[in-house]
């Protein structure tokens, strides 16, 4: 049978039986412990029932559940019976769930009810994914299927085998040295970030603190509580966290990281007053796992993505084609592409294995970025967001770090409108801070002369109530629905 996480888990619960592997915080009462052995215990009776209802290796599992120890508990029974798991958002509800269901063919749909068990609703005239009834897919090993983030254009379906996941895992930890003494407090949602964080936090014997809520003084509370020794959360979690004004504290923290949107220089100066501690920011993709971190300048240069891990070759790829070389600058960008291991094994709808999605063995990113002089990769934005003012390219996200840092803004968008002359120009959407008394635009684009070219100043201006953004939180670019 081929070798999974699963096994690494047992391996680890094996070495420490008694180690909590979930700590969980309640919303009333004390915290809910569960060992090594308990979640051995858990996952296999999970996975003998759905054997026993006729879930066979290879079949899609969805999976929906609340942000908890019952999610990973069930997402590791789905695995351990040799299924694919499809983590579903909870509040995926109605036709939202019906699309979602059809487009990623799945023979099955677990439920958690109430007692933290779970319902399951079969698929039996599921469609094929391949062109050849499935065979195609199952050959891969598939453990793990989820749809990215939509930012720029329509929703695709990753699949990663068991042998991809493993090997992203093993790669991701040589650089975050996971180990049997960590304790991780954990903010994300689970549905959206599972592979190289959970599994590998439990494949390595850590313990995994689950506050009550993402809010900072519940995870507060857990961490220092519990002693947590990783943060892994978002720019918008870690906000949170620096804002918080009482005398909690993360004394025994050695590694807090920041992934899912860009890291602003000014929230990682604060967290790291706060706390002590630097914002480690890491670019972490889907389709690749977590090919690089800030392990090296996170306190020098907190903007920065860093350096490659050792298994993973970043290059950028310039506009011809040809990797761009030397160091560069955010003027003179090229796109991010990738090759290591764990890379995707394909894309669900169309069907596309990965040798018909890689290019020489590298994964096109999207994203354009610089590498510094001491090789430090930044990102600039996706090159989907650029813009073309008469030659003169630049990035939305440039302009939008401007805006977003005048205190009457709470968030902006910034991207490109068709222009008769020049080509394109540079149009802004603007959250106030407080909607009753907006900024004047005036003042508004006078705070951006002061700070940007004048090619990059908003051409037009106009305050919404909120902007669009994918369930992960991300800033949406495409007009496309998911």
């Amino acid at each position: 049978m081929t070798q999974s996480v699963i096994d690494e888990i047992r391996a680890a619960a094996a070495r420490h039986p008694a180690q909590p592997a979930l700590v969980a915080d309640q919303t009333a009462g004390r915290p809910r412990r569960v060992s090594y052995a308990e979640l051995v215990d858990l996952f296999d009776a999970c996975a003998k029932r759905l054997s026993g209802e006729g879930v066979a290796p290879g079949d899609r599992c969805g999976l929906q559940a609340r942000q908890g120890a019952p999610f990973i508990e069930l997402a590791l029974g789905v695995l351990a019976a040799g299924a694919c798991l499809v983590p579903i958002p909870d509040e995926t509800r109605g036709a939202a769930l019906e699309a979602l269901v059809r487009r990623a063919r799945l023979h099955h749909l677990l439920r958690e009810d109430e007692a933290g068990g779970f319902e399951r609703q079969s698929f039996p005239q599921a469609l094929p994914v391949d062109g050849a009834g499935d065979a195609h897919f199952r050959a891969l090993g598939p453990a793990y299927l989820r749809f990215t983030s939509g930012t720029t254009s329509r929703r695709k379906g990753v699949v990663l085998g068991h042998a991809a996941v493993l090997a992203r895992l093993a790669a991701a930890n040589r650089g975050l040295a996971i180990g049997p003494g960590d304790r991780v407090l954990w903010l994300l949602p689970l549905a959206h970030h599972f592979v190289v964080s959970i599994l590998l936090y439990l494949s390595r014997g850590a313990a995994v603190l689950l506050p009550a809520s993402p809010l900072a003084r519940s995870a507060l509370e857990l961490g220092q509580r519990a002693g947590a020794t990783v943060l892994y959360a978002s720019p918008y979690h870690h906000q949170l966290l620096a804002k918080d004004g009482s005398e909690l504290s993360l004394p025994e923290l050695r590694l807090a990281v920041s992934t899912a949107e860009g890291l602003r220089a000014e929230l990682a100066g604060r967290f790291l007053a706060r706390f002590g501690q630097p914002l480690v920011q890491a670019l972490g993709i889907i389709e690749v796992g977590l090919p690089v971190a800030n392990l090296c300048a996170a306190a020098a240069k907190p903007t920065a993505l860093g350096r490659p891990l050792p298994d993973y070759q970043v290059w950028l790829r310039g506009e011809d084609g040809q990797p761009l070389p030397g160091p560069g600058s955010p003027e003179r960008t090229g796109e991010i592409c990738i090759r290591g291991p764990g890379l995707l094994d394909a894309y669900l709808e169309p069907w596309l294995p990965a040798d018909r999605v890689l290019e020489a063995g590298s994964f096109r990113s999207g994203d354009q970025g610089y590498f510094d002089a001491e090789g430090d990769l930044f990102l600039v934005g996706r090159r989907a967001a650029r813009i073309n003012l008469a030659g003169m390219k630049f990035f939305g996200e440039e302009v939008e770090a401007v805006l977003d840092a005048h205190p009457d803004v709470r968030a902006s968008r910034v991207f490109a409108r068709e222009h008769a002359h020049l080509g394109e120009i540079p149009v802004a959407e603007v959250v106030p801070a407080d909607p009753a008394h907006p900024p004047e635009r005036g003042a508004l684009l006078a705070h951006c002369r002061a700070h940007l070219p004048a090619w990059q100043v908003p051409r037009a201006l106009d305050f919404v109530p909120s902007l669009p953004r994918t369930a992960t939180g991300k800033l949406r670019r495409s007009g496309e629905a998911e």
